[in-house]
């Protein structure tokens, strides 16, 4: 991104919840109400149920049915009572997930989706859920991903968000999520920290580590307006190692409350990106905070009366 391009602040004014009910979802409700709150933002929160099978016997299908109104009605309340300020407005979609969530994003103009996914475990990992990273991967919008290691600390269940960590790859959707970690930091006065892993030196590569490491860290001070610098002191850190493992590291080290990623959109076969062991997929997975993730055709919106602008 120039140096000098002007930035707009990004806001939210629509936010999805997803949720099965399940106590994995439950975890993302105080980010989603929280942000709601902070942003001023409308909240919907959203289940997508099976349709109904009419040819059970009526007891069955009426029992499914009263059991979901109860659980909406308990969502509800529960995050009127956490959150007094928030009024969420409740949506039942049926069919395919993702099918559904996208007609939703169109039809309210969602900014943002936030959705909690349970983790399974197999040889003592956690693997993040199918449908979490193929909504992370197709939505029209960012993403908030609370997963199965996100930290259940009293600040952190409030929806605090005190430290954010910005990870990228110079790539365009990482470039595309650099406003909103700007963005959500001035709106919660917290600590950022922008971070570039050095996978791999190119072979034409003729400078020394140190010399790279300065142009990279160069790259990293150019993302970030210089009037960020007026609220906060933006950290930039340059590390060498896996991506993965270094982004998971050195939120452990700033003690981030979110992590900020750009993330490549499907390629090749379908379905098949959602079972590879890719770099946000491992993020999302072993990551103790929440992962927000922008792909390079979401079009977070802008706030009309702010702006960030890039000296």
């Amino acid at each position: 991104m120039p140096a000098t391009q002007t930035q707009k602040r990004v806001g939210f004014r629509n936010i999805l919840f997803a949720t099965d009910f399940s106590a994995s979802a439950n975890l993302a409700i105080p980010y989603a109400a929280g942000l709601a709150r902070s942003f001023g933002a409308n909240l919907f929160a959203m289940h997508v149920q099976e349709p109904i099978n009419y040819a059970l016997p009526s007891e069955t299908w009426q029992s499914l049915e009263l059991t979901r109104e109860m659980e909406i009605q308990a969502l509800s309340q529960s995050i009127k009572h956490d959150f007094p300020e928030v009024t969420p407005h409740m949506l039942i979609g049926e069919g395919i997930v993702s099918v559904a969530l996208e007609s939703a994003v169109e039809k309210h103009e969602i900014d943002l989706i936030v959705v909690g996914t349970r983790g399974r475990t197999g040889m003592g990992k956690a693997v993040l859920g199918s449908q979490a990273e193929k909504i992370l991967r197709t939505a029209k919008c960012p993403v908030l991903t609370v997963g199965p290691r996100a930290c259940t600390e009293q600040d952190r269940t409030r929806g605090k968000i005190a430290s954010i960590l910005f990870a990228t790859d110079f790539g365009p959707a990482s470039l595309k999520a650099v406003p909103i970690a700007v963005s959500l930091a001035e709106e919660y006065q917290s600590k950022l920290t922008l971070l570039h892993v050095v996978q791999y030196r190119e072979a034409n590569e003729m400078t020394t580590p140190a010399d790279f490491g300065e142009s990279c860290e160069r790259q990293l001070r150019a993302l970030v307006p210089e009037e960020t610098r007026l609220w906060c002191e933006p950290q930039f850190i340059v590390e060498r190692g896996q991506p993965a493992e270094g982004i998971l590291y050195a939120a452990q080290r700033a003690q981030a409350d979110l992590i900020v990623l750009g993330v490549h959109r499907p390629a090749g076969l379908p379905g098949a990106s959602n079972h590879l062991p890719t770099t946000v997929h491992n993020v999302v997975s072993f990551a103790e905070c929440p992962v927000l993730t922008v792909t390079t055709e979401n079009s977070p919106k802008k706030c009309t009366n702010c702006q960030i602008q890039q000296s």
